[in-house]
Parts: structure tokens; sequence; C-alpha cells
């Protein structure tokens, strides 16, 4: 599995011959790609619709959208997607990737230009190249995009026990979501391998020392490996 983050919380995701893009917004300061310049994605995830989630999934016609389906339904409508609507809890097949949904603690009205309604509860995703069940498999490989959230204790009670991601991607932007204190925190529950900040330094409000996410993950005691990307720098998994 191949992890590439595009800045913010867009990022790139390659399992076996399937192409995943999650939440693009390209218009960050930590890429220097143009929605043009990316791999064509099969899949494209929305965790919620914000505008700084959706902006530019106009620019992947062909991707099939998998997003609640109050968000889905709406990218269809604007869009004409093909889309696939799931909820919290569910599993979807994406080519060779199963894909989780999970809650995440967030708001999530659909906003572009405008507030134009809910897009039902926000989310984030498990994206593995084994479907989850009961019994453990230490040759899966899974992924776990956060999305927008704050620290939850789902967390460490069901999505590090029973989804088991080696790596996760958390934001530390805090004012809107988690900061690094809180998103260390959240990698220690998780028990993750591996984990990467995302979702900070795009705005004024969500400035933040990477490296002070590194040293709390640390201090937390938990035994991830951080990882601090540069845009458009890809992780192997």
């Amino acid at each position: 599995m191949e992890l590439t983050w595009h800045g913010h919380s867009t990022w790139s995701v390659a399992l076996g011959d399937t192409q995943l893009l999650i939440d693009p917004f390209f218009d960050n300061p930590k890429t220097s790609l143009s929605p043009a310049d990316v791999e064509r994605p099969d899949f494209v995830l929305l965790t919620h619709g914000h505008a700084d989630h959706i902006a530019d999934v106009d620019a992947f016609p062909d991707a099939t959208v998998v997003a609640t389906p109050e968000l889905a339904g709406h990218i269809e409508n604007e869009h004409g997607n093909e889309t696939v609507g799931m909820n919290l809890g569910g599993t979807v097949e994406a080519g060779d990737a199963f894909v989780t949904m999970h809650r995440a603690d967030h708001t999530n009205g659909i906003n572009t230009t405008h507030e134009i309604g809910s897009a039902g509860m926000p989310a984030g995703f498990v994206i593995s190249d084994a479907e989850p069940t009961q019994v453990s498999d230490d040759e899966a490989t899974a992924f776990y995009h956060a999305g927008d959230t704050g620290l939850m204790t789902e967390m460490r009670d069901v999505i590090g026990s029973f989804l088991e991601p080696d790596a996760a991607a958390v934001p530390i932007g805090d004012h809107f979501t988690m900061g690094p204190e809180q998103a260390a925190i959240a990698v220690d529950w998780l028990d993750v391998d591996h984990a990467f900040p995302m979702h900070y330094d795009t705005f004024p409000p969500i400035e933040q020392d990477a490296d002070m996410f590194a040293r709390e993950v640390n201090a937390v005691g938990s035994d991830a490996d951080v990882h601090v990307l540069e845009g458009d720098e890809t992780f192997e998994l």
C-alpha cells in the first residue's frame, strides 16, 4: 500500500490495481500539484462536506465517489459521478480495497460558496487489503484516515481494537479539530505502528509545529513512528 500526502487532508492511496483519493483539496500550501497532475483515481472517498475536503471532486468525473448517502447524493446531483452511499460502521469493496466508514466528531454542513444543508454524520475511513473480521490477520495492512475529528474513545474501543490499522493520519491543526496533544493520545489509543500528521498549516488558525506532535506522541508513551511528510511525499506501508 502506497500513501501519498498532498497537504491538508488530501491523500492518494494505491492498493493493488486500485487508486483511491481522499478529500481532494489542492488549494493548500503543502502541495505543488493541481488535480490534473495526480493519477486518476478509481474511487474518491469524502469524509464530510466542508469545502476544504470536497473542493476538487469535480476534477475527477470518472471516479466513483464513496461518502454518506446525503453527501453522495449531493455530489451525484452536482457533478454526475457514480456514487456509493454508505454509512457509519459499514464496509464496502472498492476495487482491491475494503473501505470501512467510522464516525468522526465534527460538523458536516455541505458548503461550497454557501451553506446548503447537512451531509449526515462526518466520517473517517479505514482502508484495508483484507476484509475486517473478528479474527486478527497479521498479514493484513490497513490505513486509517481519521477525517476532521476530536479525540473520541471509539479510537481505542473500536477502531484500534477491532479494525487494527497499522498506520493513521490524524488532524493536528487544533481550532477545528484535535491539536497535537489530543492527536498524540489518539495515536496511542489506536496502537498503530506509523502516524502521520495532517490538517495543519493550511490557514492561520491551524498553523502548527508538526515536530511538537512527534514529541507529544513520544511523551504519551506510544511506540508509533511519526512521519512528518513533505507535500506530495509517498510512504510505502
